[in-house]
């Protein structure tokens, strides 16, 4: 007996020992080696030397880290609630049995399988200035001097809000039709009955069912919004100025276009600190507001 389980257990690990191998290569030892080298001066030629605390205490004067903090921030705030908003009301909208309604579903879920590259490239041609259609479209409406988008300091985070909340809003749509669709009939037959319109039933049945997948949908959405790079890597690369550098593509400057990998890894100690904090913080009110 004792043989035929060492045997299964052997079997087991065989299949989990491939992926557990390429999650070490490729994730553990970096993000083990990225804790120590927070506490290292190193230029990827020179001998690491230990410098303690002194990455971050550099990070109390360093502007743009500050200005990138302060980016990520409002990024994360506006980006949030903007696609957590668009995916539930396209939801409400295609969580329907009719005719064609597959063809939507997917055309909405379809950019978020795009490349993120391809997605700002194509944003950074809608919006340009002088040959872009969004500023065609509102000259032709009166406006004589619309936004600059991408070369405006004032519009250019929020021109790659839009651009984000357009790639991802399609994939959080998808959950949100699966939680509309766990939502037992019954709940809204018994609403009915008791007079609700159709206002009532989603605020009282809908939007209290939901919580769940809501609470799921904020974690992922601010994790996300705080990791985010390639967007701006192509569409501003961090300008005009320093408008849309965050927090991410600093640490890439940090690392790949000064080389000094001791600070960048303390950068990315800081963000991962953040991101533990705010999905704690998350989770004890996602305890406090779950649907009992």
């Amino acid at each position: 007996m004792k043989s035929l389980q060492t045997r299964n257990m052997l079997i087991a690990l065989t299949f989990i020992l491939p992926n557990f191998i390429g999650f070490a290569v490729f994730t553990l030892i970096p993000v083990i080696s990225s804790f120590v080298l927070a506490f290292m001066e190193w230029n990827a030629f020179a001998t690491p030397r230990f410098v303690g605390f002194a990455n971050f205490q550099r990070m109390a004067t360093d502007e743009s880290l500050h200005i990138a903090i302060s980016n990520t921030f409002w990024y994360t705030i506006g980006t949030v609630p903007l696609t957590l908003i668009a995916a539930l009301g396209l939801a409400l909208l295609l969580n329907k049995a009719v005719r064609g309604m597959g063809f939507f579903r997917t055309a909405i879920f379809f950019p978020f399988i795009t490349s993120m590259v391809a997605v700002a490239f194509v944003w950074s041609m809608i919006l340009h200035p002088i040959f872009g259609p969004v500023n065609n479209m509102l000259r032709s409406l009166g406006m004589e001097s619309p936004p600059t988008w991408l070369a405006s300091t004032t519009w250019a985070l929020p021109a790659i809000m839009l651009a984000s909340v357009w790639r991802f809003v399609g994939y959080y749509m998808v959950i949100y039709l699966a939680g509309l669709q766990s939502i037992p009939r019954t709940l809204y037959e018994a609403a009915e009955i008791d007079g609700a319109n159709s206002f009532r039933k989603f605020i009282y049945v809908t939007l209290p069912m939901l919580k769940p997948t809501t609470f799921f949908v904020t974690i992922m959405l601010t994790i996300n919004t705080l990791r985010v790079f390639d967007l701006v890597q192509v569409m501003t690369n961090g300008g005009p100025g320093r408008a849309t550098t965050v927090l991410v593509h600093q640490l890439y400057n940090a690392a790949f276009v000064r080389f000094d990998f001791g600070y960048a890894s303390a950068i990315a100690l800081i963000l991962f600190a953040i991101t533990i904090t705010i999905t704690i913080i998350q989770f004890q009110l996602g305890k406090k507001y779950s649907v009992d």
